[in-house]
């Protein structure tokens, strides 16, 4: 028992030093390497949904190196490191949009069109499931929870800020509020107060 738990405090210093590390090497990037920072990441945003700026892309693959979620590899330049945790958040997000589609083709046919397959009652299950845990997840943000009702009945931005009575600001702002709540609850893989079974 006290052998694991030495060895657990020896990884968690292992953690703090590189995190230190990566925060080190942050604080000394020039100008120049800042700008190519953007550049990657402005590349990696790049046909993404809209509500997700290519500063959230660099801020959470500095995150993931600081938080030591994503470990720096010895040998590796950081641009390199941080380019790499870009293109995984950027295929998370692909990923997760894919999946979302499916489960919108199959479980709402009716936002879809007629030609759809044979609704599978799991899916069902868990498409309820989601939508009750989008609504525990934002019952506090009224402004988000109207944003949700209008894309769920497939309006567009302009139709969303005309119907509500948002500026493009607020509209953009309540976006990605939503889309980092969002983000932070699946990269945590645990599920919204109120949902398990």
């Amino acid at each position: 028992m006290e052998q694991s738990a030495a060895r657990a405090r020896i990884a968690l210093a292992g953690i703090a030093e590189a995190s230190r590390d990566v925060a080190s090497a942050l604080r000394l990037l020039s100008a120049t390497d800042l700008l190519r920072l953007e550049a990657l990441a402005r590349l990696r945003a790049r046909g993404l949904p809209s509500s997700v700026a290519w500063s959230d892309l660099l801020h959470e693959a500095i995150r993931r190196a600081l938080d030591g979620s994503r470990p720096w590899p010895a040998g590796v330049p950081l641009l390199a490191f941080l380019a790499g945790i870009m293109r995984s958040v950027r295929s998370e997000l692909c990923r997760r949009g894919a999946h979302e589609a499916l489960l919108l083709r199959t479980d709402f046919p009716y936002l879809c069109g007629p030609n759809t397959d044979e609704r599978d009652p799991e899916r069902i299950v868990a498409a309820s499931r989601a939508v009750a845990g989008i609504n525990a997840l934002f019952a506090g943000d009224e402004a988000a929870l109207k944003v949700i009702s209008a894309l769920a009945n497939g309006l567009t931005a302009r139709e969303i800020c005309a119907t509500l009575g948002l500026s493009e600001t607020e509209y953009d702002t309540t976006r990605k509020r939503m889309r980092r709540a969002l983000l932070r609850q699946g990269l945590k893989g645990r599920e919204p107060k109120g949902t398990e079974s």
